[in-house]
């Protein structure tokens, strides 16, 4: 339970770290123009501890879902050469970027390590395309286990399995090469009782080993007593010198697909199909167990993840709602079409509107889909 606990701990801290970068994009763009920033804060006020270094409060903060800046004049009405509201519109308009593409820019540095050390994807047993290496891996075993007792270990991945007893005289032993891990279950079922020969690779070498399935087993531990996670390569290990280009590239292709992938889920809820196959909702709560679940797959698959995130949170940020990055940029282009800004009053009213509002959608998101995962997390955090 305590490892499982700690996994989700460091995921939720993952996604804190997302958005001090997001908002360290705002903040470093404003001081490269002269605006006056107020407050960095990690976490949200009532503050904690803060420490005023030049003219910008440090502050760590009760609530920790997230980060801010408050910087001087944003709210508008501000007339002064320091202010945000003082600036030229492009100037403004780069302010506001500066955070979304800190997303981007973090999400190339994440896919570019990926590329340099390779990551792989659990696929169960249905059918994929497009991918490689596909090979069912060993990631439990059971203590007291005929897997334990014949020295299998997690890690290993299984190439086929064989039976020691001969039908006839004329036929040899059953072989069966393992696809998918219901090749495995199937086998150690109908030979339970029989010693067997599995056949695998640790480390790159192969070995076998033998064992007896057991005919009535342990409830929850099979047969043999492990547990197996058919994997596939997501992304092959490069060179150093090429993952920078690689992770680059690999950015835009997630960001096109992603942009692709929310179309289609736009179209379909608003044409009345409803959230396509396998789509659904998750706020903050439910993105961390979704992180906590990959962080079981190793390091890489973490990264891969929260690469991809950066990716979808950068595109959220731009739609064109206020209290997002995008509605600020519509206020911003109002303002070009006008000649003059929107009054401080009604954007400062529009927003507050909105934020309310995904609030409330958030809280919605949250007891609907999310708190069903995060019970179901611990729920089996507490089986292992």
């Amino acid at each position: 339970m305590l490892p499982s606990l700690l996994i989700l701990a460091v995921a939720f801290l993952s996604l804190i770290i997302l958005m001090i970068i997001h908002e360290f994009g705002h903040f470093i763009i404003a001081k490269k123009f002269g605006v006056r920033v107020e407050e960095f804060g990690v976490g949200y006020p009532p503050r904690i501890y803060g420490k005023k270094i030049g003219e910008t409060i440090y502050s760590i903060n009760w609530l920790p879902l997230g980060a801010f800046v408050r910087i001087y004049g944003e709210e508008g009405g501000v007339d002064d050469y320091r202010s945000f509201a003082n600036l030229k519109i492009w100037q403004r308009v780069l302010i506001i970027i500066g955070g979304v593409a800190a997303f981007w820019i973090a999400a190339i540095i994440i896919f570019s390590i990926v590329f340099a050390m390779g990551t792989d994807l659990p696929v169960g047993d249905q059918e994929v395309s497009g991918l490689t290496n596909i090979r069912v891996n060993v990631v439990e075993i059971a203590s007291n286990s005929p897997a334990s007792e014949a020295g299998l270990k997690v890690g290993d991945t299984v190439l086929q399995v064989r039976s020691n007893k001969y039908e006839s005289a004329n036929a040899g032993p059953e072989i069966v090469k393992i696809n998918k891990i219901a090749d495995f279950q199937d086998f150690s079922k109908n030979h339970a009782g029989e010693q067997i020969t599995i056949d695998l690779l640790r480390g790159g070498k192969p070995m076998e080993v033998s064992l007896s399935p057991r005919v009535d087993p342990p409830a929850g531990q099979g047969a043999v007593g492990i547990g197996l996670e058919r994997m596939a390569t997501l992304i092959e290990k490069s060179s150093w010198y090429m993952a920078p280009i690689q992770g680059a590239v690999y950015t835009w292709q997630t960001t096109v697909n992603a942009v692709a992938g929310l179309y289609q889920v736009f179209a379909n809820i608003f044409s009345g199909k409803g959230t396509p196959e396998g789509a659904s909702f998750a706020g903050p709560l439910g993105i961390t167990v979704f992180l906590a679940n990959a962080a079981s797959y190793g390091a890489g698959f973490f990264l891969y993840f929260i690469g991809t995130i950066c990716v979808f949170i950068a595109i959220f940020n731009l739609f064109p709602i206020p209290a997002l990055d995008g509605g600020k940029l519509i206020f911003l282009l109002i303002e070009k079409i006008k000649g003059k800004p929107v009054s401080a009053k009604v954007e400062q009213s529009i927003t507050v509107f909105f934020f309310i509002l995904l609030i409330t959608m958030s809280l919605f998101i949250t007891i609907k889909f999310d708190i069903p995962r995060f019970s179901e997390f611990l729920k089996l955090s507490l089986q292992r």
